[in-house]
């Protein structure tokens, strides 16, 4: 069944089409395309658009895109609209360490990005707007382990640059890389492994310490 779009990018602007559109596919987000001045359907709850072409959108919510930026802030901020959530109780970014980095974003359950980085500079610095975008009650980063190194580099990173209300946990990976299918184990990609990290409670790590939350 084919998913209906809540958010629209009209725009005749070359540049600032490729990107937005190049973001929500990157996320797998259904979205409508527009000529701007065109009908838009009663289903669409946020339209995004350039500044030039904003006299020529008939809509309630519109957000202005800036070529120059990171086009994650506006989708961020679409997703936010179409979902009714300025504020998410819970946000959980999960990592699956490798030669291909996956990140998964989830808030309060609901998939907002799923991505492969093919650095770690690159996958940190997602995550460091992912949570500067989605304003949080509580906020966790979970970390597969199955590449031990590479896990405790990436933790270390984040540890020195984040706030201490931001929770790091480590996660044994043990069945978040394949999806058993009719008796069948299917591989998994890096952000698809990453979305079953997010969701699988792990080991907190605090200042360089691992706490065990299962046995408190």
């Amino acid at each position: 069944m084919k998913v209906r779009a809540k958010i629209a990018v009209a725009t005749v602007s070359g540049k600032a089409y490729y990107k937005l559109v190049n973001e929500l596919k990157g996320r797998n987000i259904p979205f409508l395309s527009l000529v701007p001045g065109e009908p838009i359907p009663q289903s669409i709850g946020v339209v995004l658009t350039t500044e030039s072409e904003k006299p020529l959108i008939n809509h309630q919510r519109v957000l202005i895109y800036n070529v120059e930026e990171d086009p994650s802030n506006i989708i961020d901020e679409a997703l936010r609209i179409i979902t009714s959530k300025n504020f998410y109780e819970e946000l959980i970014i999960g990592v699956d360490p490798g030669k291909t980095l996956g990140v998964a974003v989830l808030a309060d359950g609901k998939i907002l990005r799923r991505e492969e980085f093919s650095s770690m500079e690159k996958a940190i610095d997602t995550i460091f707007i992912e949570l500067k975008n989605n304003p949080s009650k509580i906020r966790k980063i979970r970390i597969g382990k199955g590449v031990p190194d590479l896990a405790e580099e990436i933790a270390h990173r984040l540890e020195v640059s984040l706030p201490e209300e931001v929770i790091i946990e480590m996660v044994d990976e043990a069945g978040t890389s394949s999806l058993k299918n009719m008796g069948f184990k299917k591989k998994l990609s890096n952000a698809d492994s990453a979305i079953k990290i997010a969701s699988k409670k792990g080991v907190k790590r605090s200042k360089g310490a691992l706490i065990d939350e299962t046995k408190r």
